[in-house]
């Protein structure tokens, strides 16, 4: 232990963080031991670069200039069903999950994975797209394999889950669970690498961008290989009606004369300026997508001619990517993805008091990488436009909007749609909104048209219920 101790204190002392050993004699043999093996871990190259940054006050990925509007697709630019459907008949798609978070904003004790979001049955948001995947697997009689990207805090509850629902009805071996990767995090004023507790480091999940890694890393990129899987249906754990599967949209991915193949995204119509989403653009000829934060006032407000607002594609966090495409990225050749800063508010470790310091007011910096970076990256990307109404509907708070009261009744509108194209009578409030709680199981309708040759009631009651 004492040369290695000493191999490590050489190391803090060259990068400038020997306070992360203050807790050093405190520690019983395990934390020791533990802590060594942590701080061998760091990625120092990095946490350098980041230091000098913030004590230099150099600002992280600043904005593009000369930026233009996107070009986008419609779902009817092309028979993008029919070759989605050939594709998936293929056996050529698989799913995967961005799963990492936890309910706390929800006041869910659990994954966020876990959290019943339907509006009757209660059917917590990996139940649906298990049976989005049911669903699809018996259309196409292929099997559709599914990656779930966890982190190291929910893993073990995660998988715990799918094993108590009996991984819902899916075949176990057509799941691959495996954490995302994490990064230290720094004090805002100072540079340094902060302390979690005494002799931990502390860290934070390393963004959804760094799915591409942890793909590789785990072997699930390998397993995609091995099981001739070309298109990975990419989408974030907290949007119920998300299309798991999307026939249309893997068309368009796959259509040469709108995409290279490599990457494609989904976006739906910016609400109003100020919403705080990522909005797709173009530069030098590529596209990109734009944090709410960085996109400068005066874009934000521009409009068309139409009144419609000039940078108006809203990402949902929803893309197709191909499987060569991410091997190329995260091979020897590859250049990593660039790394954001955040800056939050996180209880730090005060190794002099012996306590742990509430902030009161954000005081460090978080290193993330966005997944949609990889956008630029392919020779041709493209953007498929869809109706908010139709796929949108996340559940992030615990109230207000995206919450789960907004979700369930963005499902219910959905669904009292689909009832009334079949002659039901839907109740509808002054607003018109659906006055009923409505919920369409994946494994009953997948879309309209499964509801034809089905048993539906004439009408819906105000304020009444109906599971299908």
């Amino acid at each position: 232990m004492s040369n290695r101790l000493a191999k490590i204190r050489e190391l803090l002392d060259a990068h400038e963080q020997s306070h992360l050993l203050a807790d050093w004699d405190r520690l019983d043999e395990a934390g020791r031991d533990g802590l060594l093996n942590q701080l061998q871990l760091l990625p120092w190259e990095t946490v350098d670069v980041v230091r000098d940054s913030i004590r230099h006050r150099v600002e992280s990925n600043p904005p593009p200039s000369d930026l233009e509007p996107p070009h986008t697709c419609g779902p009817t630019d092309g028979d993008f069903f029919a070759r989605g459907a050939e594709v998936v008949a293929d056996g050529r798609v698989a799913a995967f999950t961005v799963a990492g978070g936890q309910g706390t904003r929800l006041g869910w004790n659990g994954p966020k994975g876990t959290y019943p979001a339907t509006p009757i049955s209660g059917k917590p948001l990996f139940a649906i797209f298990a049976e989005q995947l049911r669903a699809a697997q018996r259309r196409y009689g292929v099997i559709i394999p599914w990656y779930i990207m966890t982190s190291p805090l929910n893993d073990a509850a995660t998988r715990a889950f799918f094993l108590d629902n009996k991984c819902f009805g899916l075949h176990r071996s057509n799941i691959m669970m495996f954490p995302q990767g994490t990064m230290p995090s720094f004090d805002a004023r100072t540079g340094d690498l902060m302390l979690a507790g005494p002799g931990v480091v502390a860290e934070s999940p390393d963004g959804h961008g760094g799915a591409l890694d942890a793909m590789a890393r785990s072997g699930a990129l390998a397993d995609m290989e091995s099981r001739g899987i070309t298109v990975v249906s990419a989408f974030q754990v907290d949007n119920p009606l998300v299309r798991v599967i999307d026939e249309c949209f893997v068309g368009m991915h796959e259509s040469n004369e709108h995409s290279s193949a490599e990457v494609s995204s989904k976006m739906v119509a910016k609400e109003h300026p100020t919403e705080p989403v990522g909005v797709f653009c173009r530069v030098d000829g590529r596209t990109h997508v734009l944090e709410y934060s960085d996109l400068p006032p005066e874009l934000a407000d521009a409009r068309n001619e139409d009144g419609s607002l000039r940078f108006g594609a809203a990402s949902i966090a929803v893309h197709l990517y191909s499987v060569p495409f991410v091997s190329r990225l995260t091979g020897p050749e590859g250049t990593p993805l660039p790394w954001h800063r955040a800056l939050k508010k996180s209880p730090r470790w005060d190794p002099a008091a012996g306590t742990l310091v509430e902030p009161s007011e954000p005081n460090v910096i978080k290193l993330e990488r966005f997944i949609f970076d990889i956008i630029p990256r392919a020779e041709r990307s493209a953007i498929l436009g869809t109706e908010r109404a139709h796929e949108f509907a996340p559940i992030k708070n615990a109230t207000g909007s995206d919450s789960i009261r907004t979700s369930q009744q963005i499902q219910s509108d959905l669904y009292g749609e689909w009832l009334e194209g079949r002659g039901v009578e839907i109740p509808r409030d002054e607003a018109g909104r659906v006055d009923a709680r409505l919920e369409i199981g994946p494994l009953t309708a997948m879309r309209p048209d499964d509801l034809a040759g089905l048993e539906l009631p004439r009408a819906v009651e105000p304020g009444g219920s109906l599971l299908l």
